[in-house]
């Protein structure tokens, strides 16, 4: 527990082909300016990852990226768990850039700001959905889990390297958007707007919040609409932050797939 803790805390370890795949589309597609710097590779695996070994020694060069011989019990030190198959690169910290008036957002765009959730593979399953489901940036507040980065791309199946993300303070955020012409809708239970039964069209910023500490009173009262998941059966408990977003994703692309 302790060494998920420290690695909760920060964290540029990126295990795993799917991870080092997503770093390298983010670099290539301008969303990150993380630095590759060093690969380790399981020489016991080496057999069974050649192909991938031989593609990250292709480009290699390219990317600047040292390739480092290592072991099961080294890359243990440095890992949470066993599933990064032998792959394990280190990177640079990533430059999260300031949401200000002047950030271009799409005429027709899908954000995203999630704020309070309160564990790194929650946060990462958002991500992943989000960005199946065709979101164009992620908003988030200055503490964030970006700082556990390696978990959070494992979590996210790569999504969170490949997705737009800034920050902000949250005090001028939805005034941002408004400015540009989006409307702001907020997932919360008191009410009587339903998912499914309201209208979510583009140009749209949707804020979710963490199952315990919610979205604070400001975003919501600044909202244009609050929508909430309607249960089929008496439930006093919240659905996690990624189920909710799963949710509200897949039917803001369903209304506006067309667009």
């Amino acid at each position: 527990m302790q060494k998920e803790s420290i690695k909760f805390e920060s964290s540029t370890v990126f295990e795993g082909m799917t991870s080092i795949r997503a770093l390298i589309k983010g670099i290539d597609e301008g969303v990150t300016d993380r630095r590759l710097e060093k690969l380790f590779f399981d020489r016991d695996r080496k057999q069974k990852i050649y192909k991938e070994l031989g593609y990250l020694r292709a480009i290699s060069e390219k990317y600047g990226f040292e390739i480092v011989e290592s072991d099961a019990h080294e890359l243990e030190k440095i890992t949470l768990g066993t599933s990064h198959g032998g792959l394990v690169l280190l990177a640079s910290d990533r430059t999260l850039p300031r949401l200000t008036e002047s950030t271009p957002l799409k005429p027709d765009g899908f954000y995203v700001m999630l704020e309070g959730i309160e564990d790194p593979y929650n946060f990462g399953y958002c991500l992943r959905s989000l960005y199946a489901m065709g979101c164009d940036g992620i908003i988030l507040t200055e503490r964030n889990w970006m700082s556990a980065a390696g978990v959070v791309c494992r979590s996210s199946a790569g999504a969170s390297e490949c997705l737009p993300i800034y920050v902000t303070d949250g005090n001028d955020v939805i005034e941002i958007f408004k400015v540009a012409g989006y409307t702001v809708v907020s997932a919360d239970e008191h009410t009587d707007n339903i998912l499914g039964e309201c209208a979510l069209t583009l140009p749209l910023l949707l804020i979710v919040g963490g199952e315990k500490r919610g979205i604070s009173k400001k975003l919501l009262s600044d909202c244009d609409m609050l929508v909430k998941i309607d249960y089929s059966r008496e439930f006093r408990a919240s659905l996690s932050a990624a189920s909710a977003t799963t949710m509200f994703a897949y039917e803001i692309r369903r209304q506006n797939k067309t667009k």
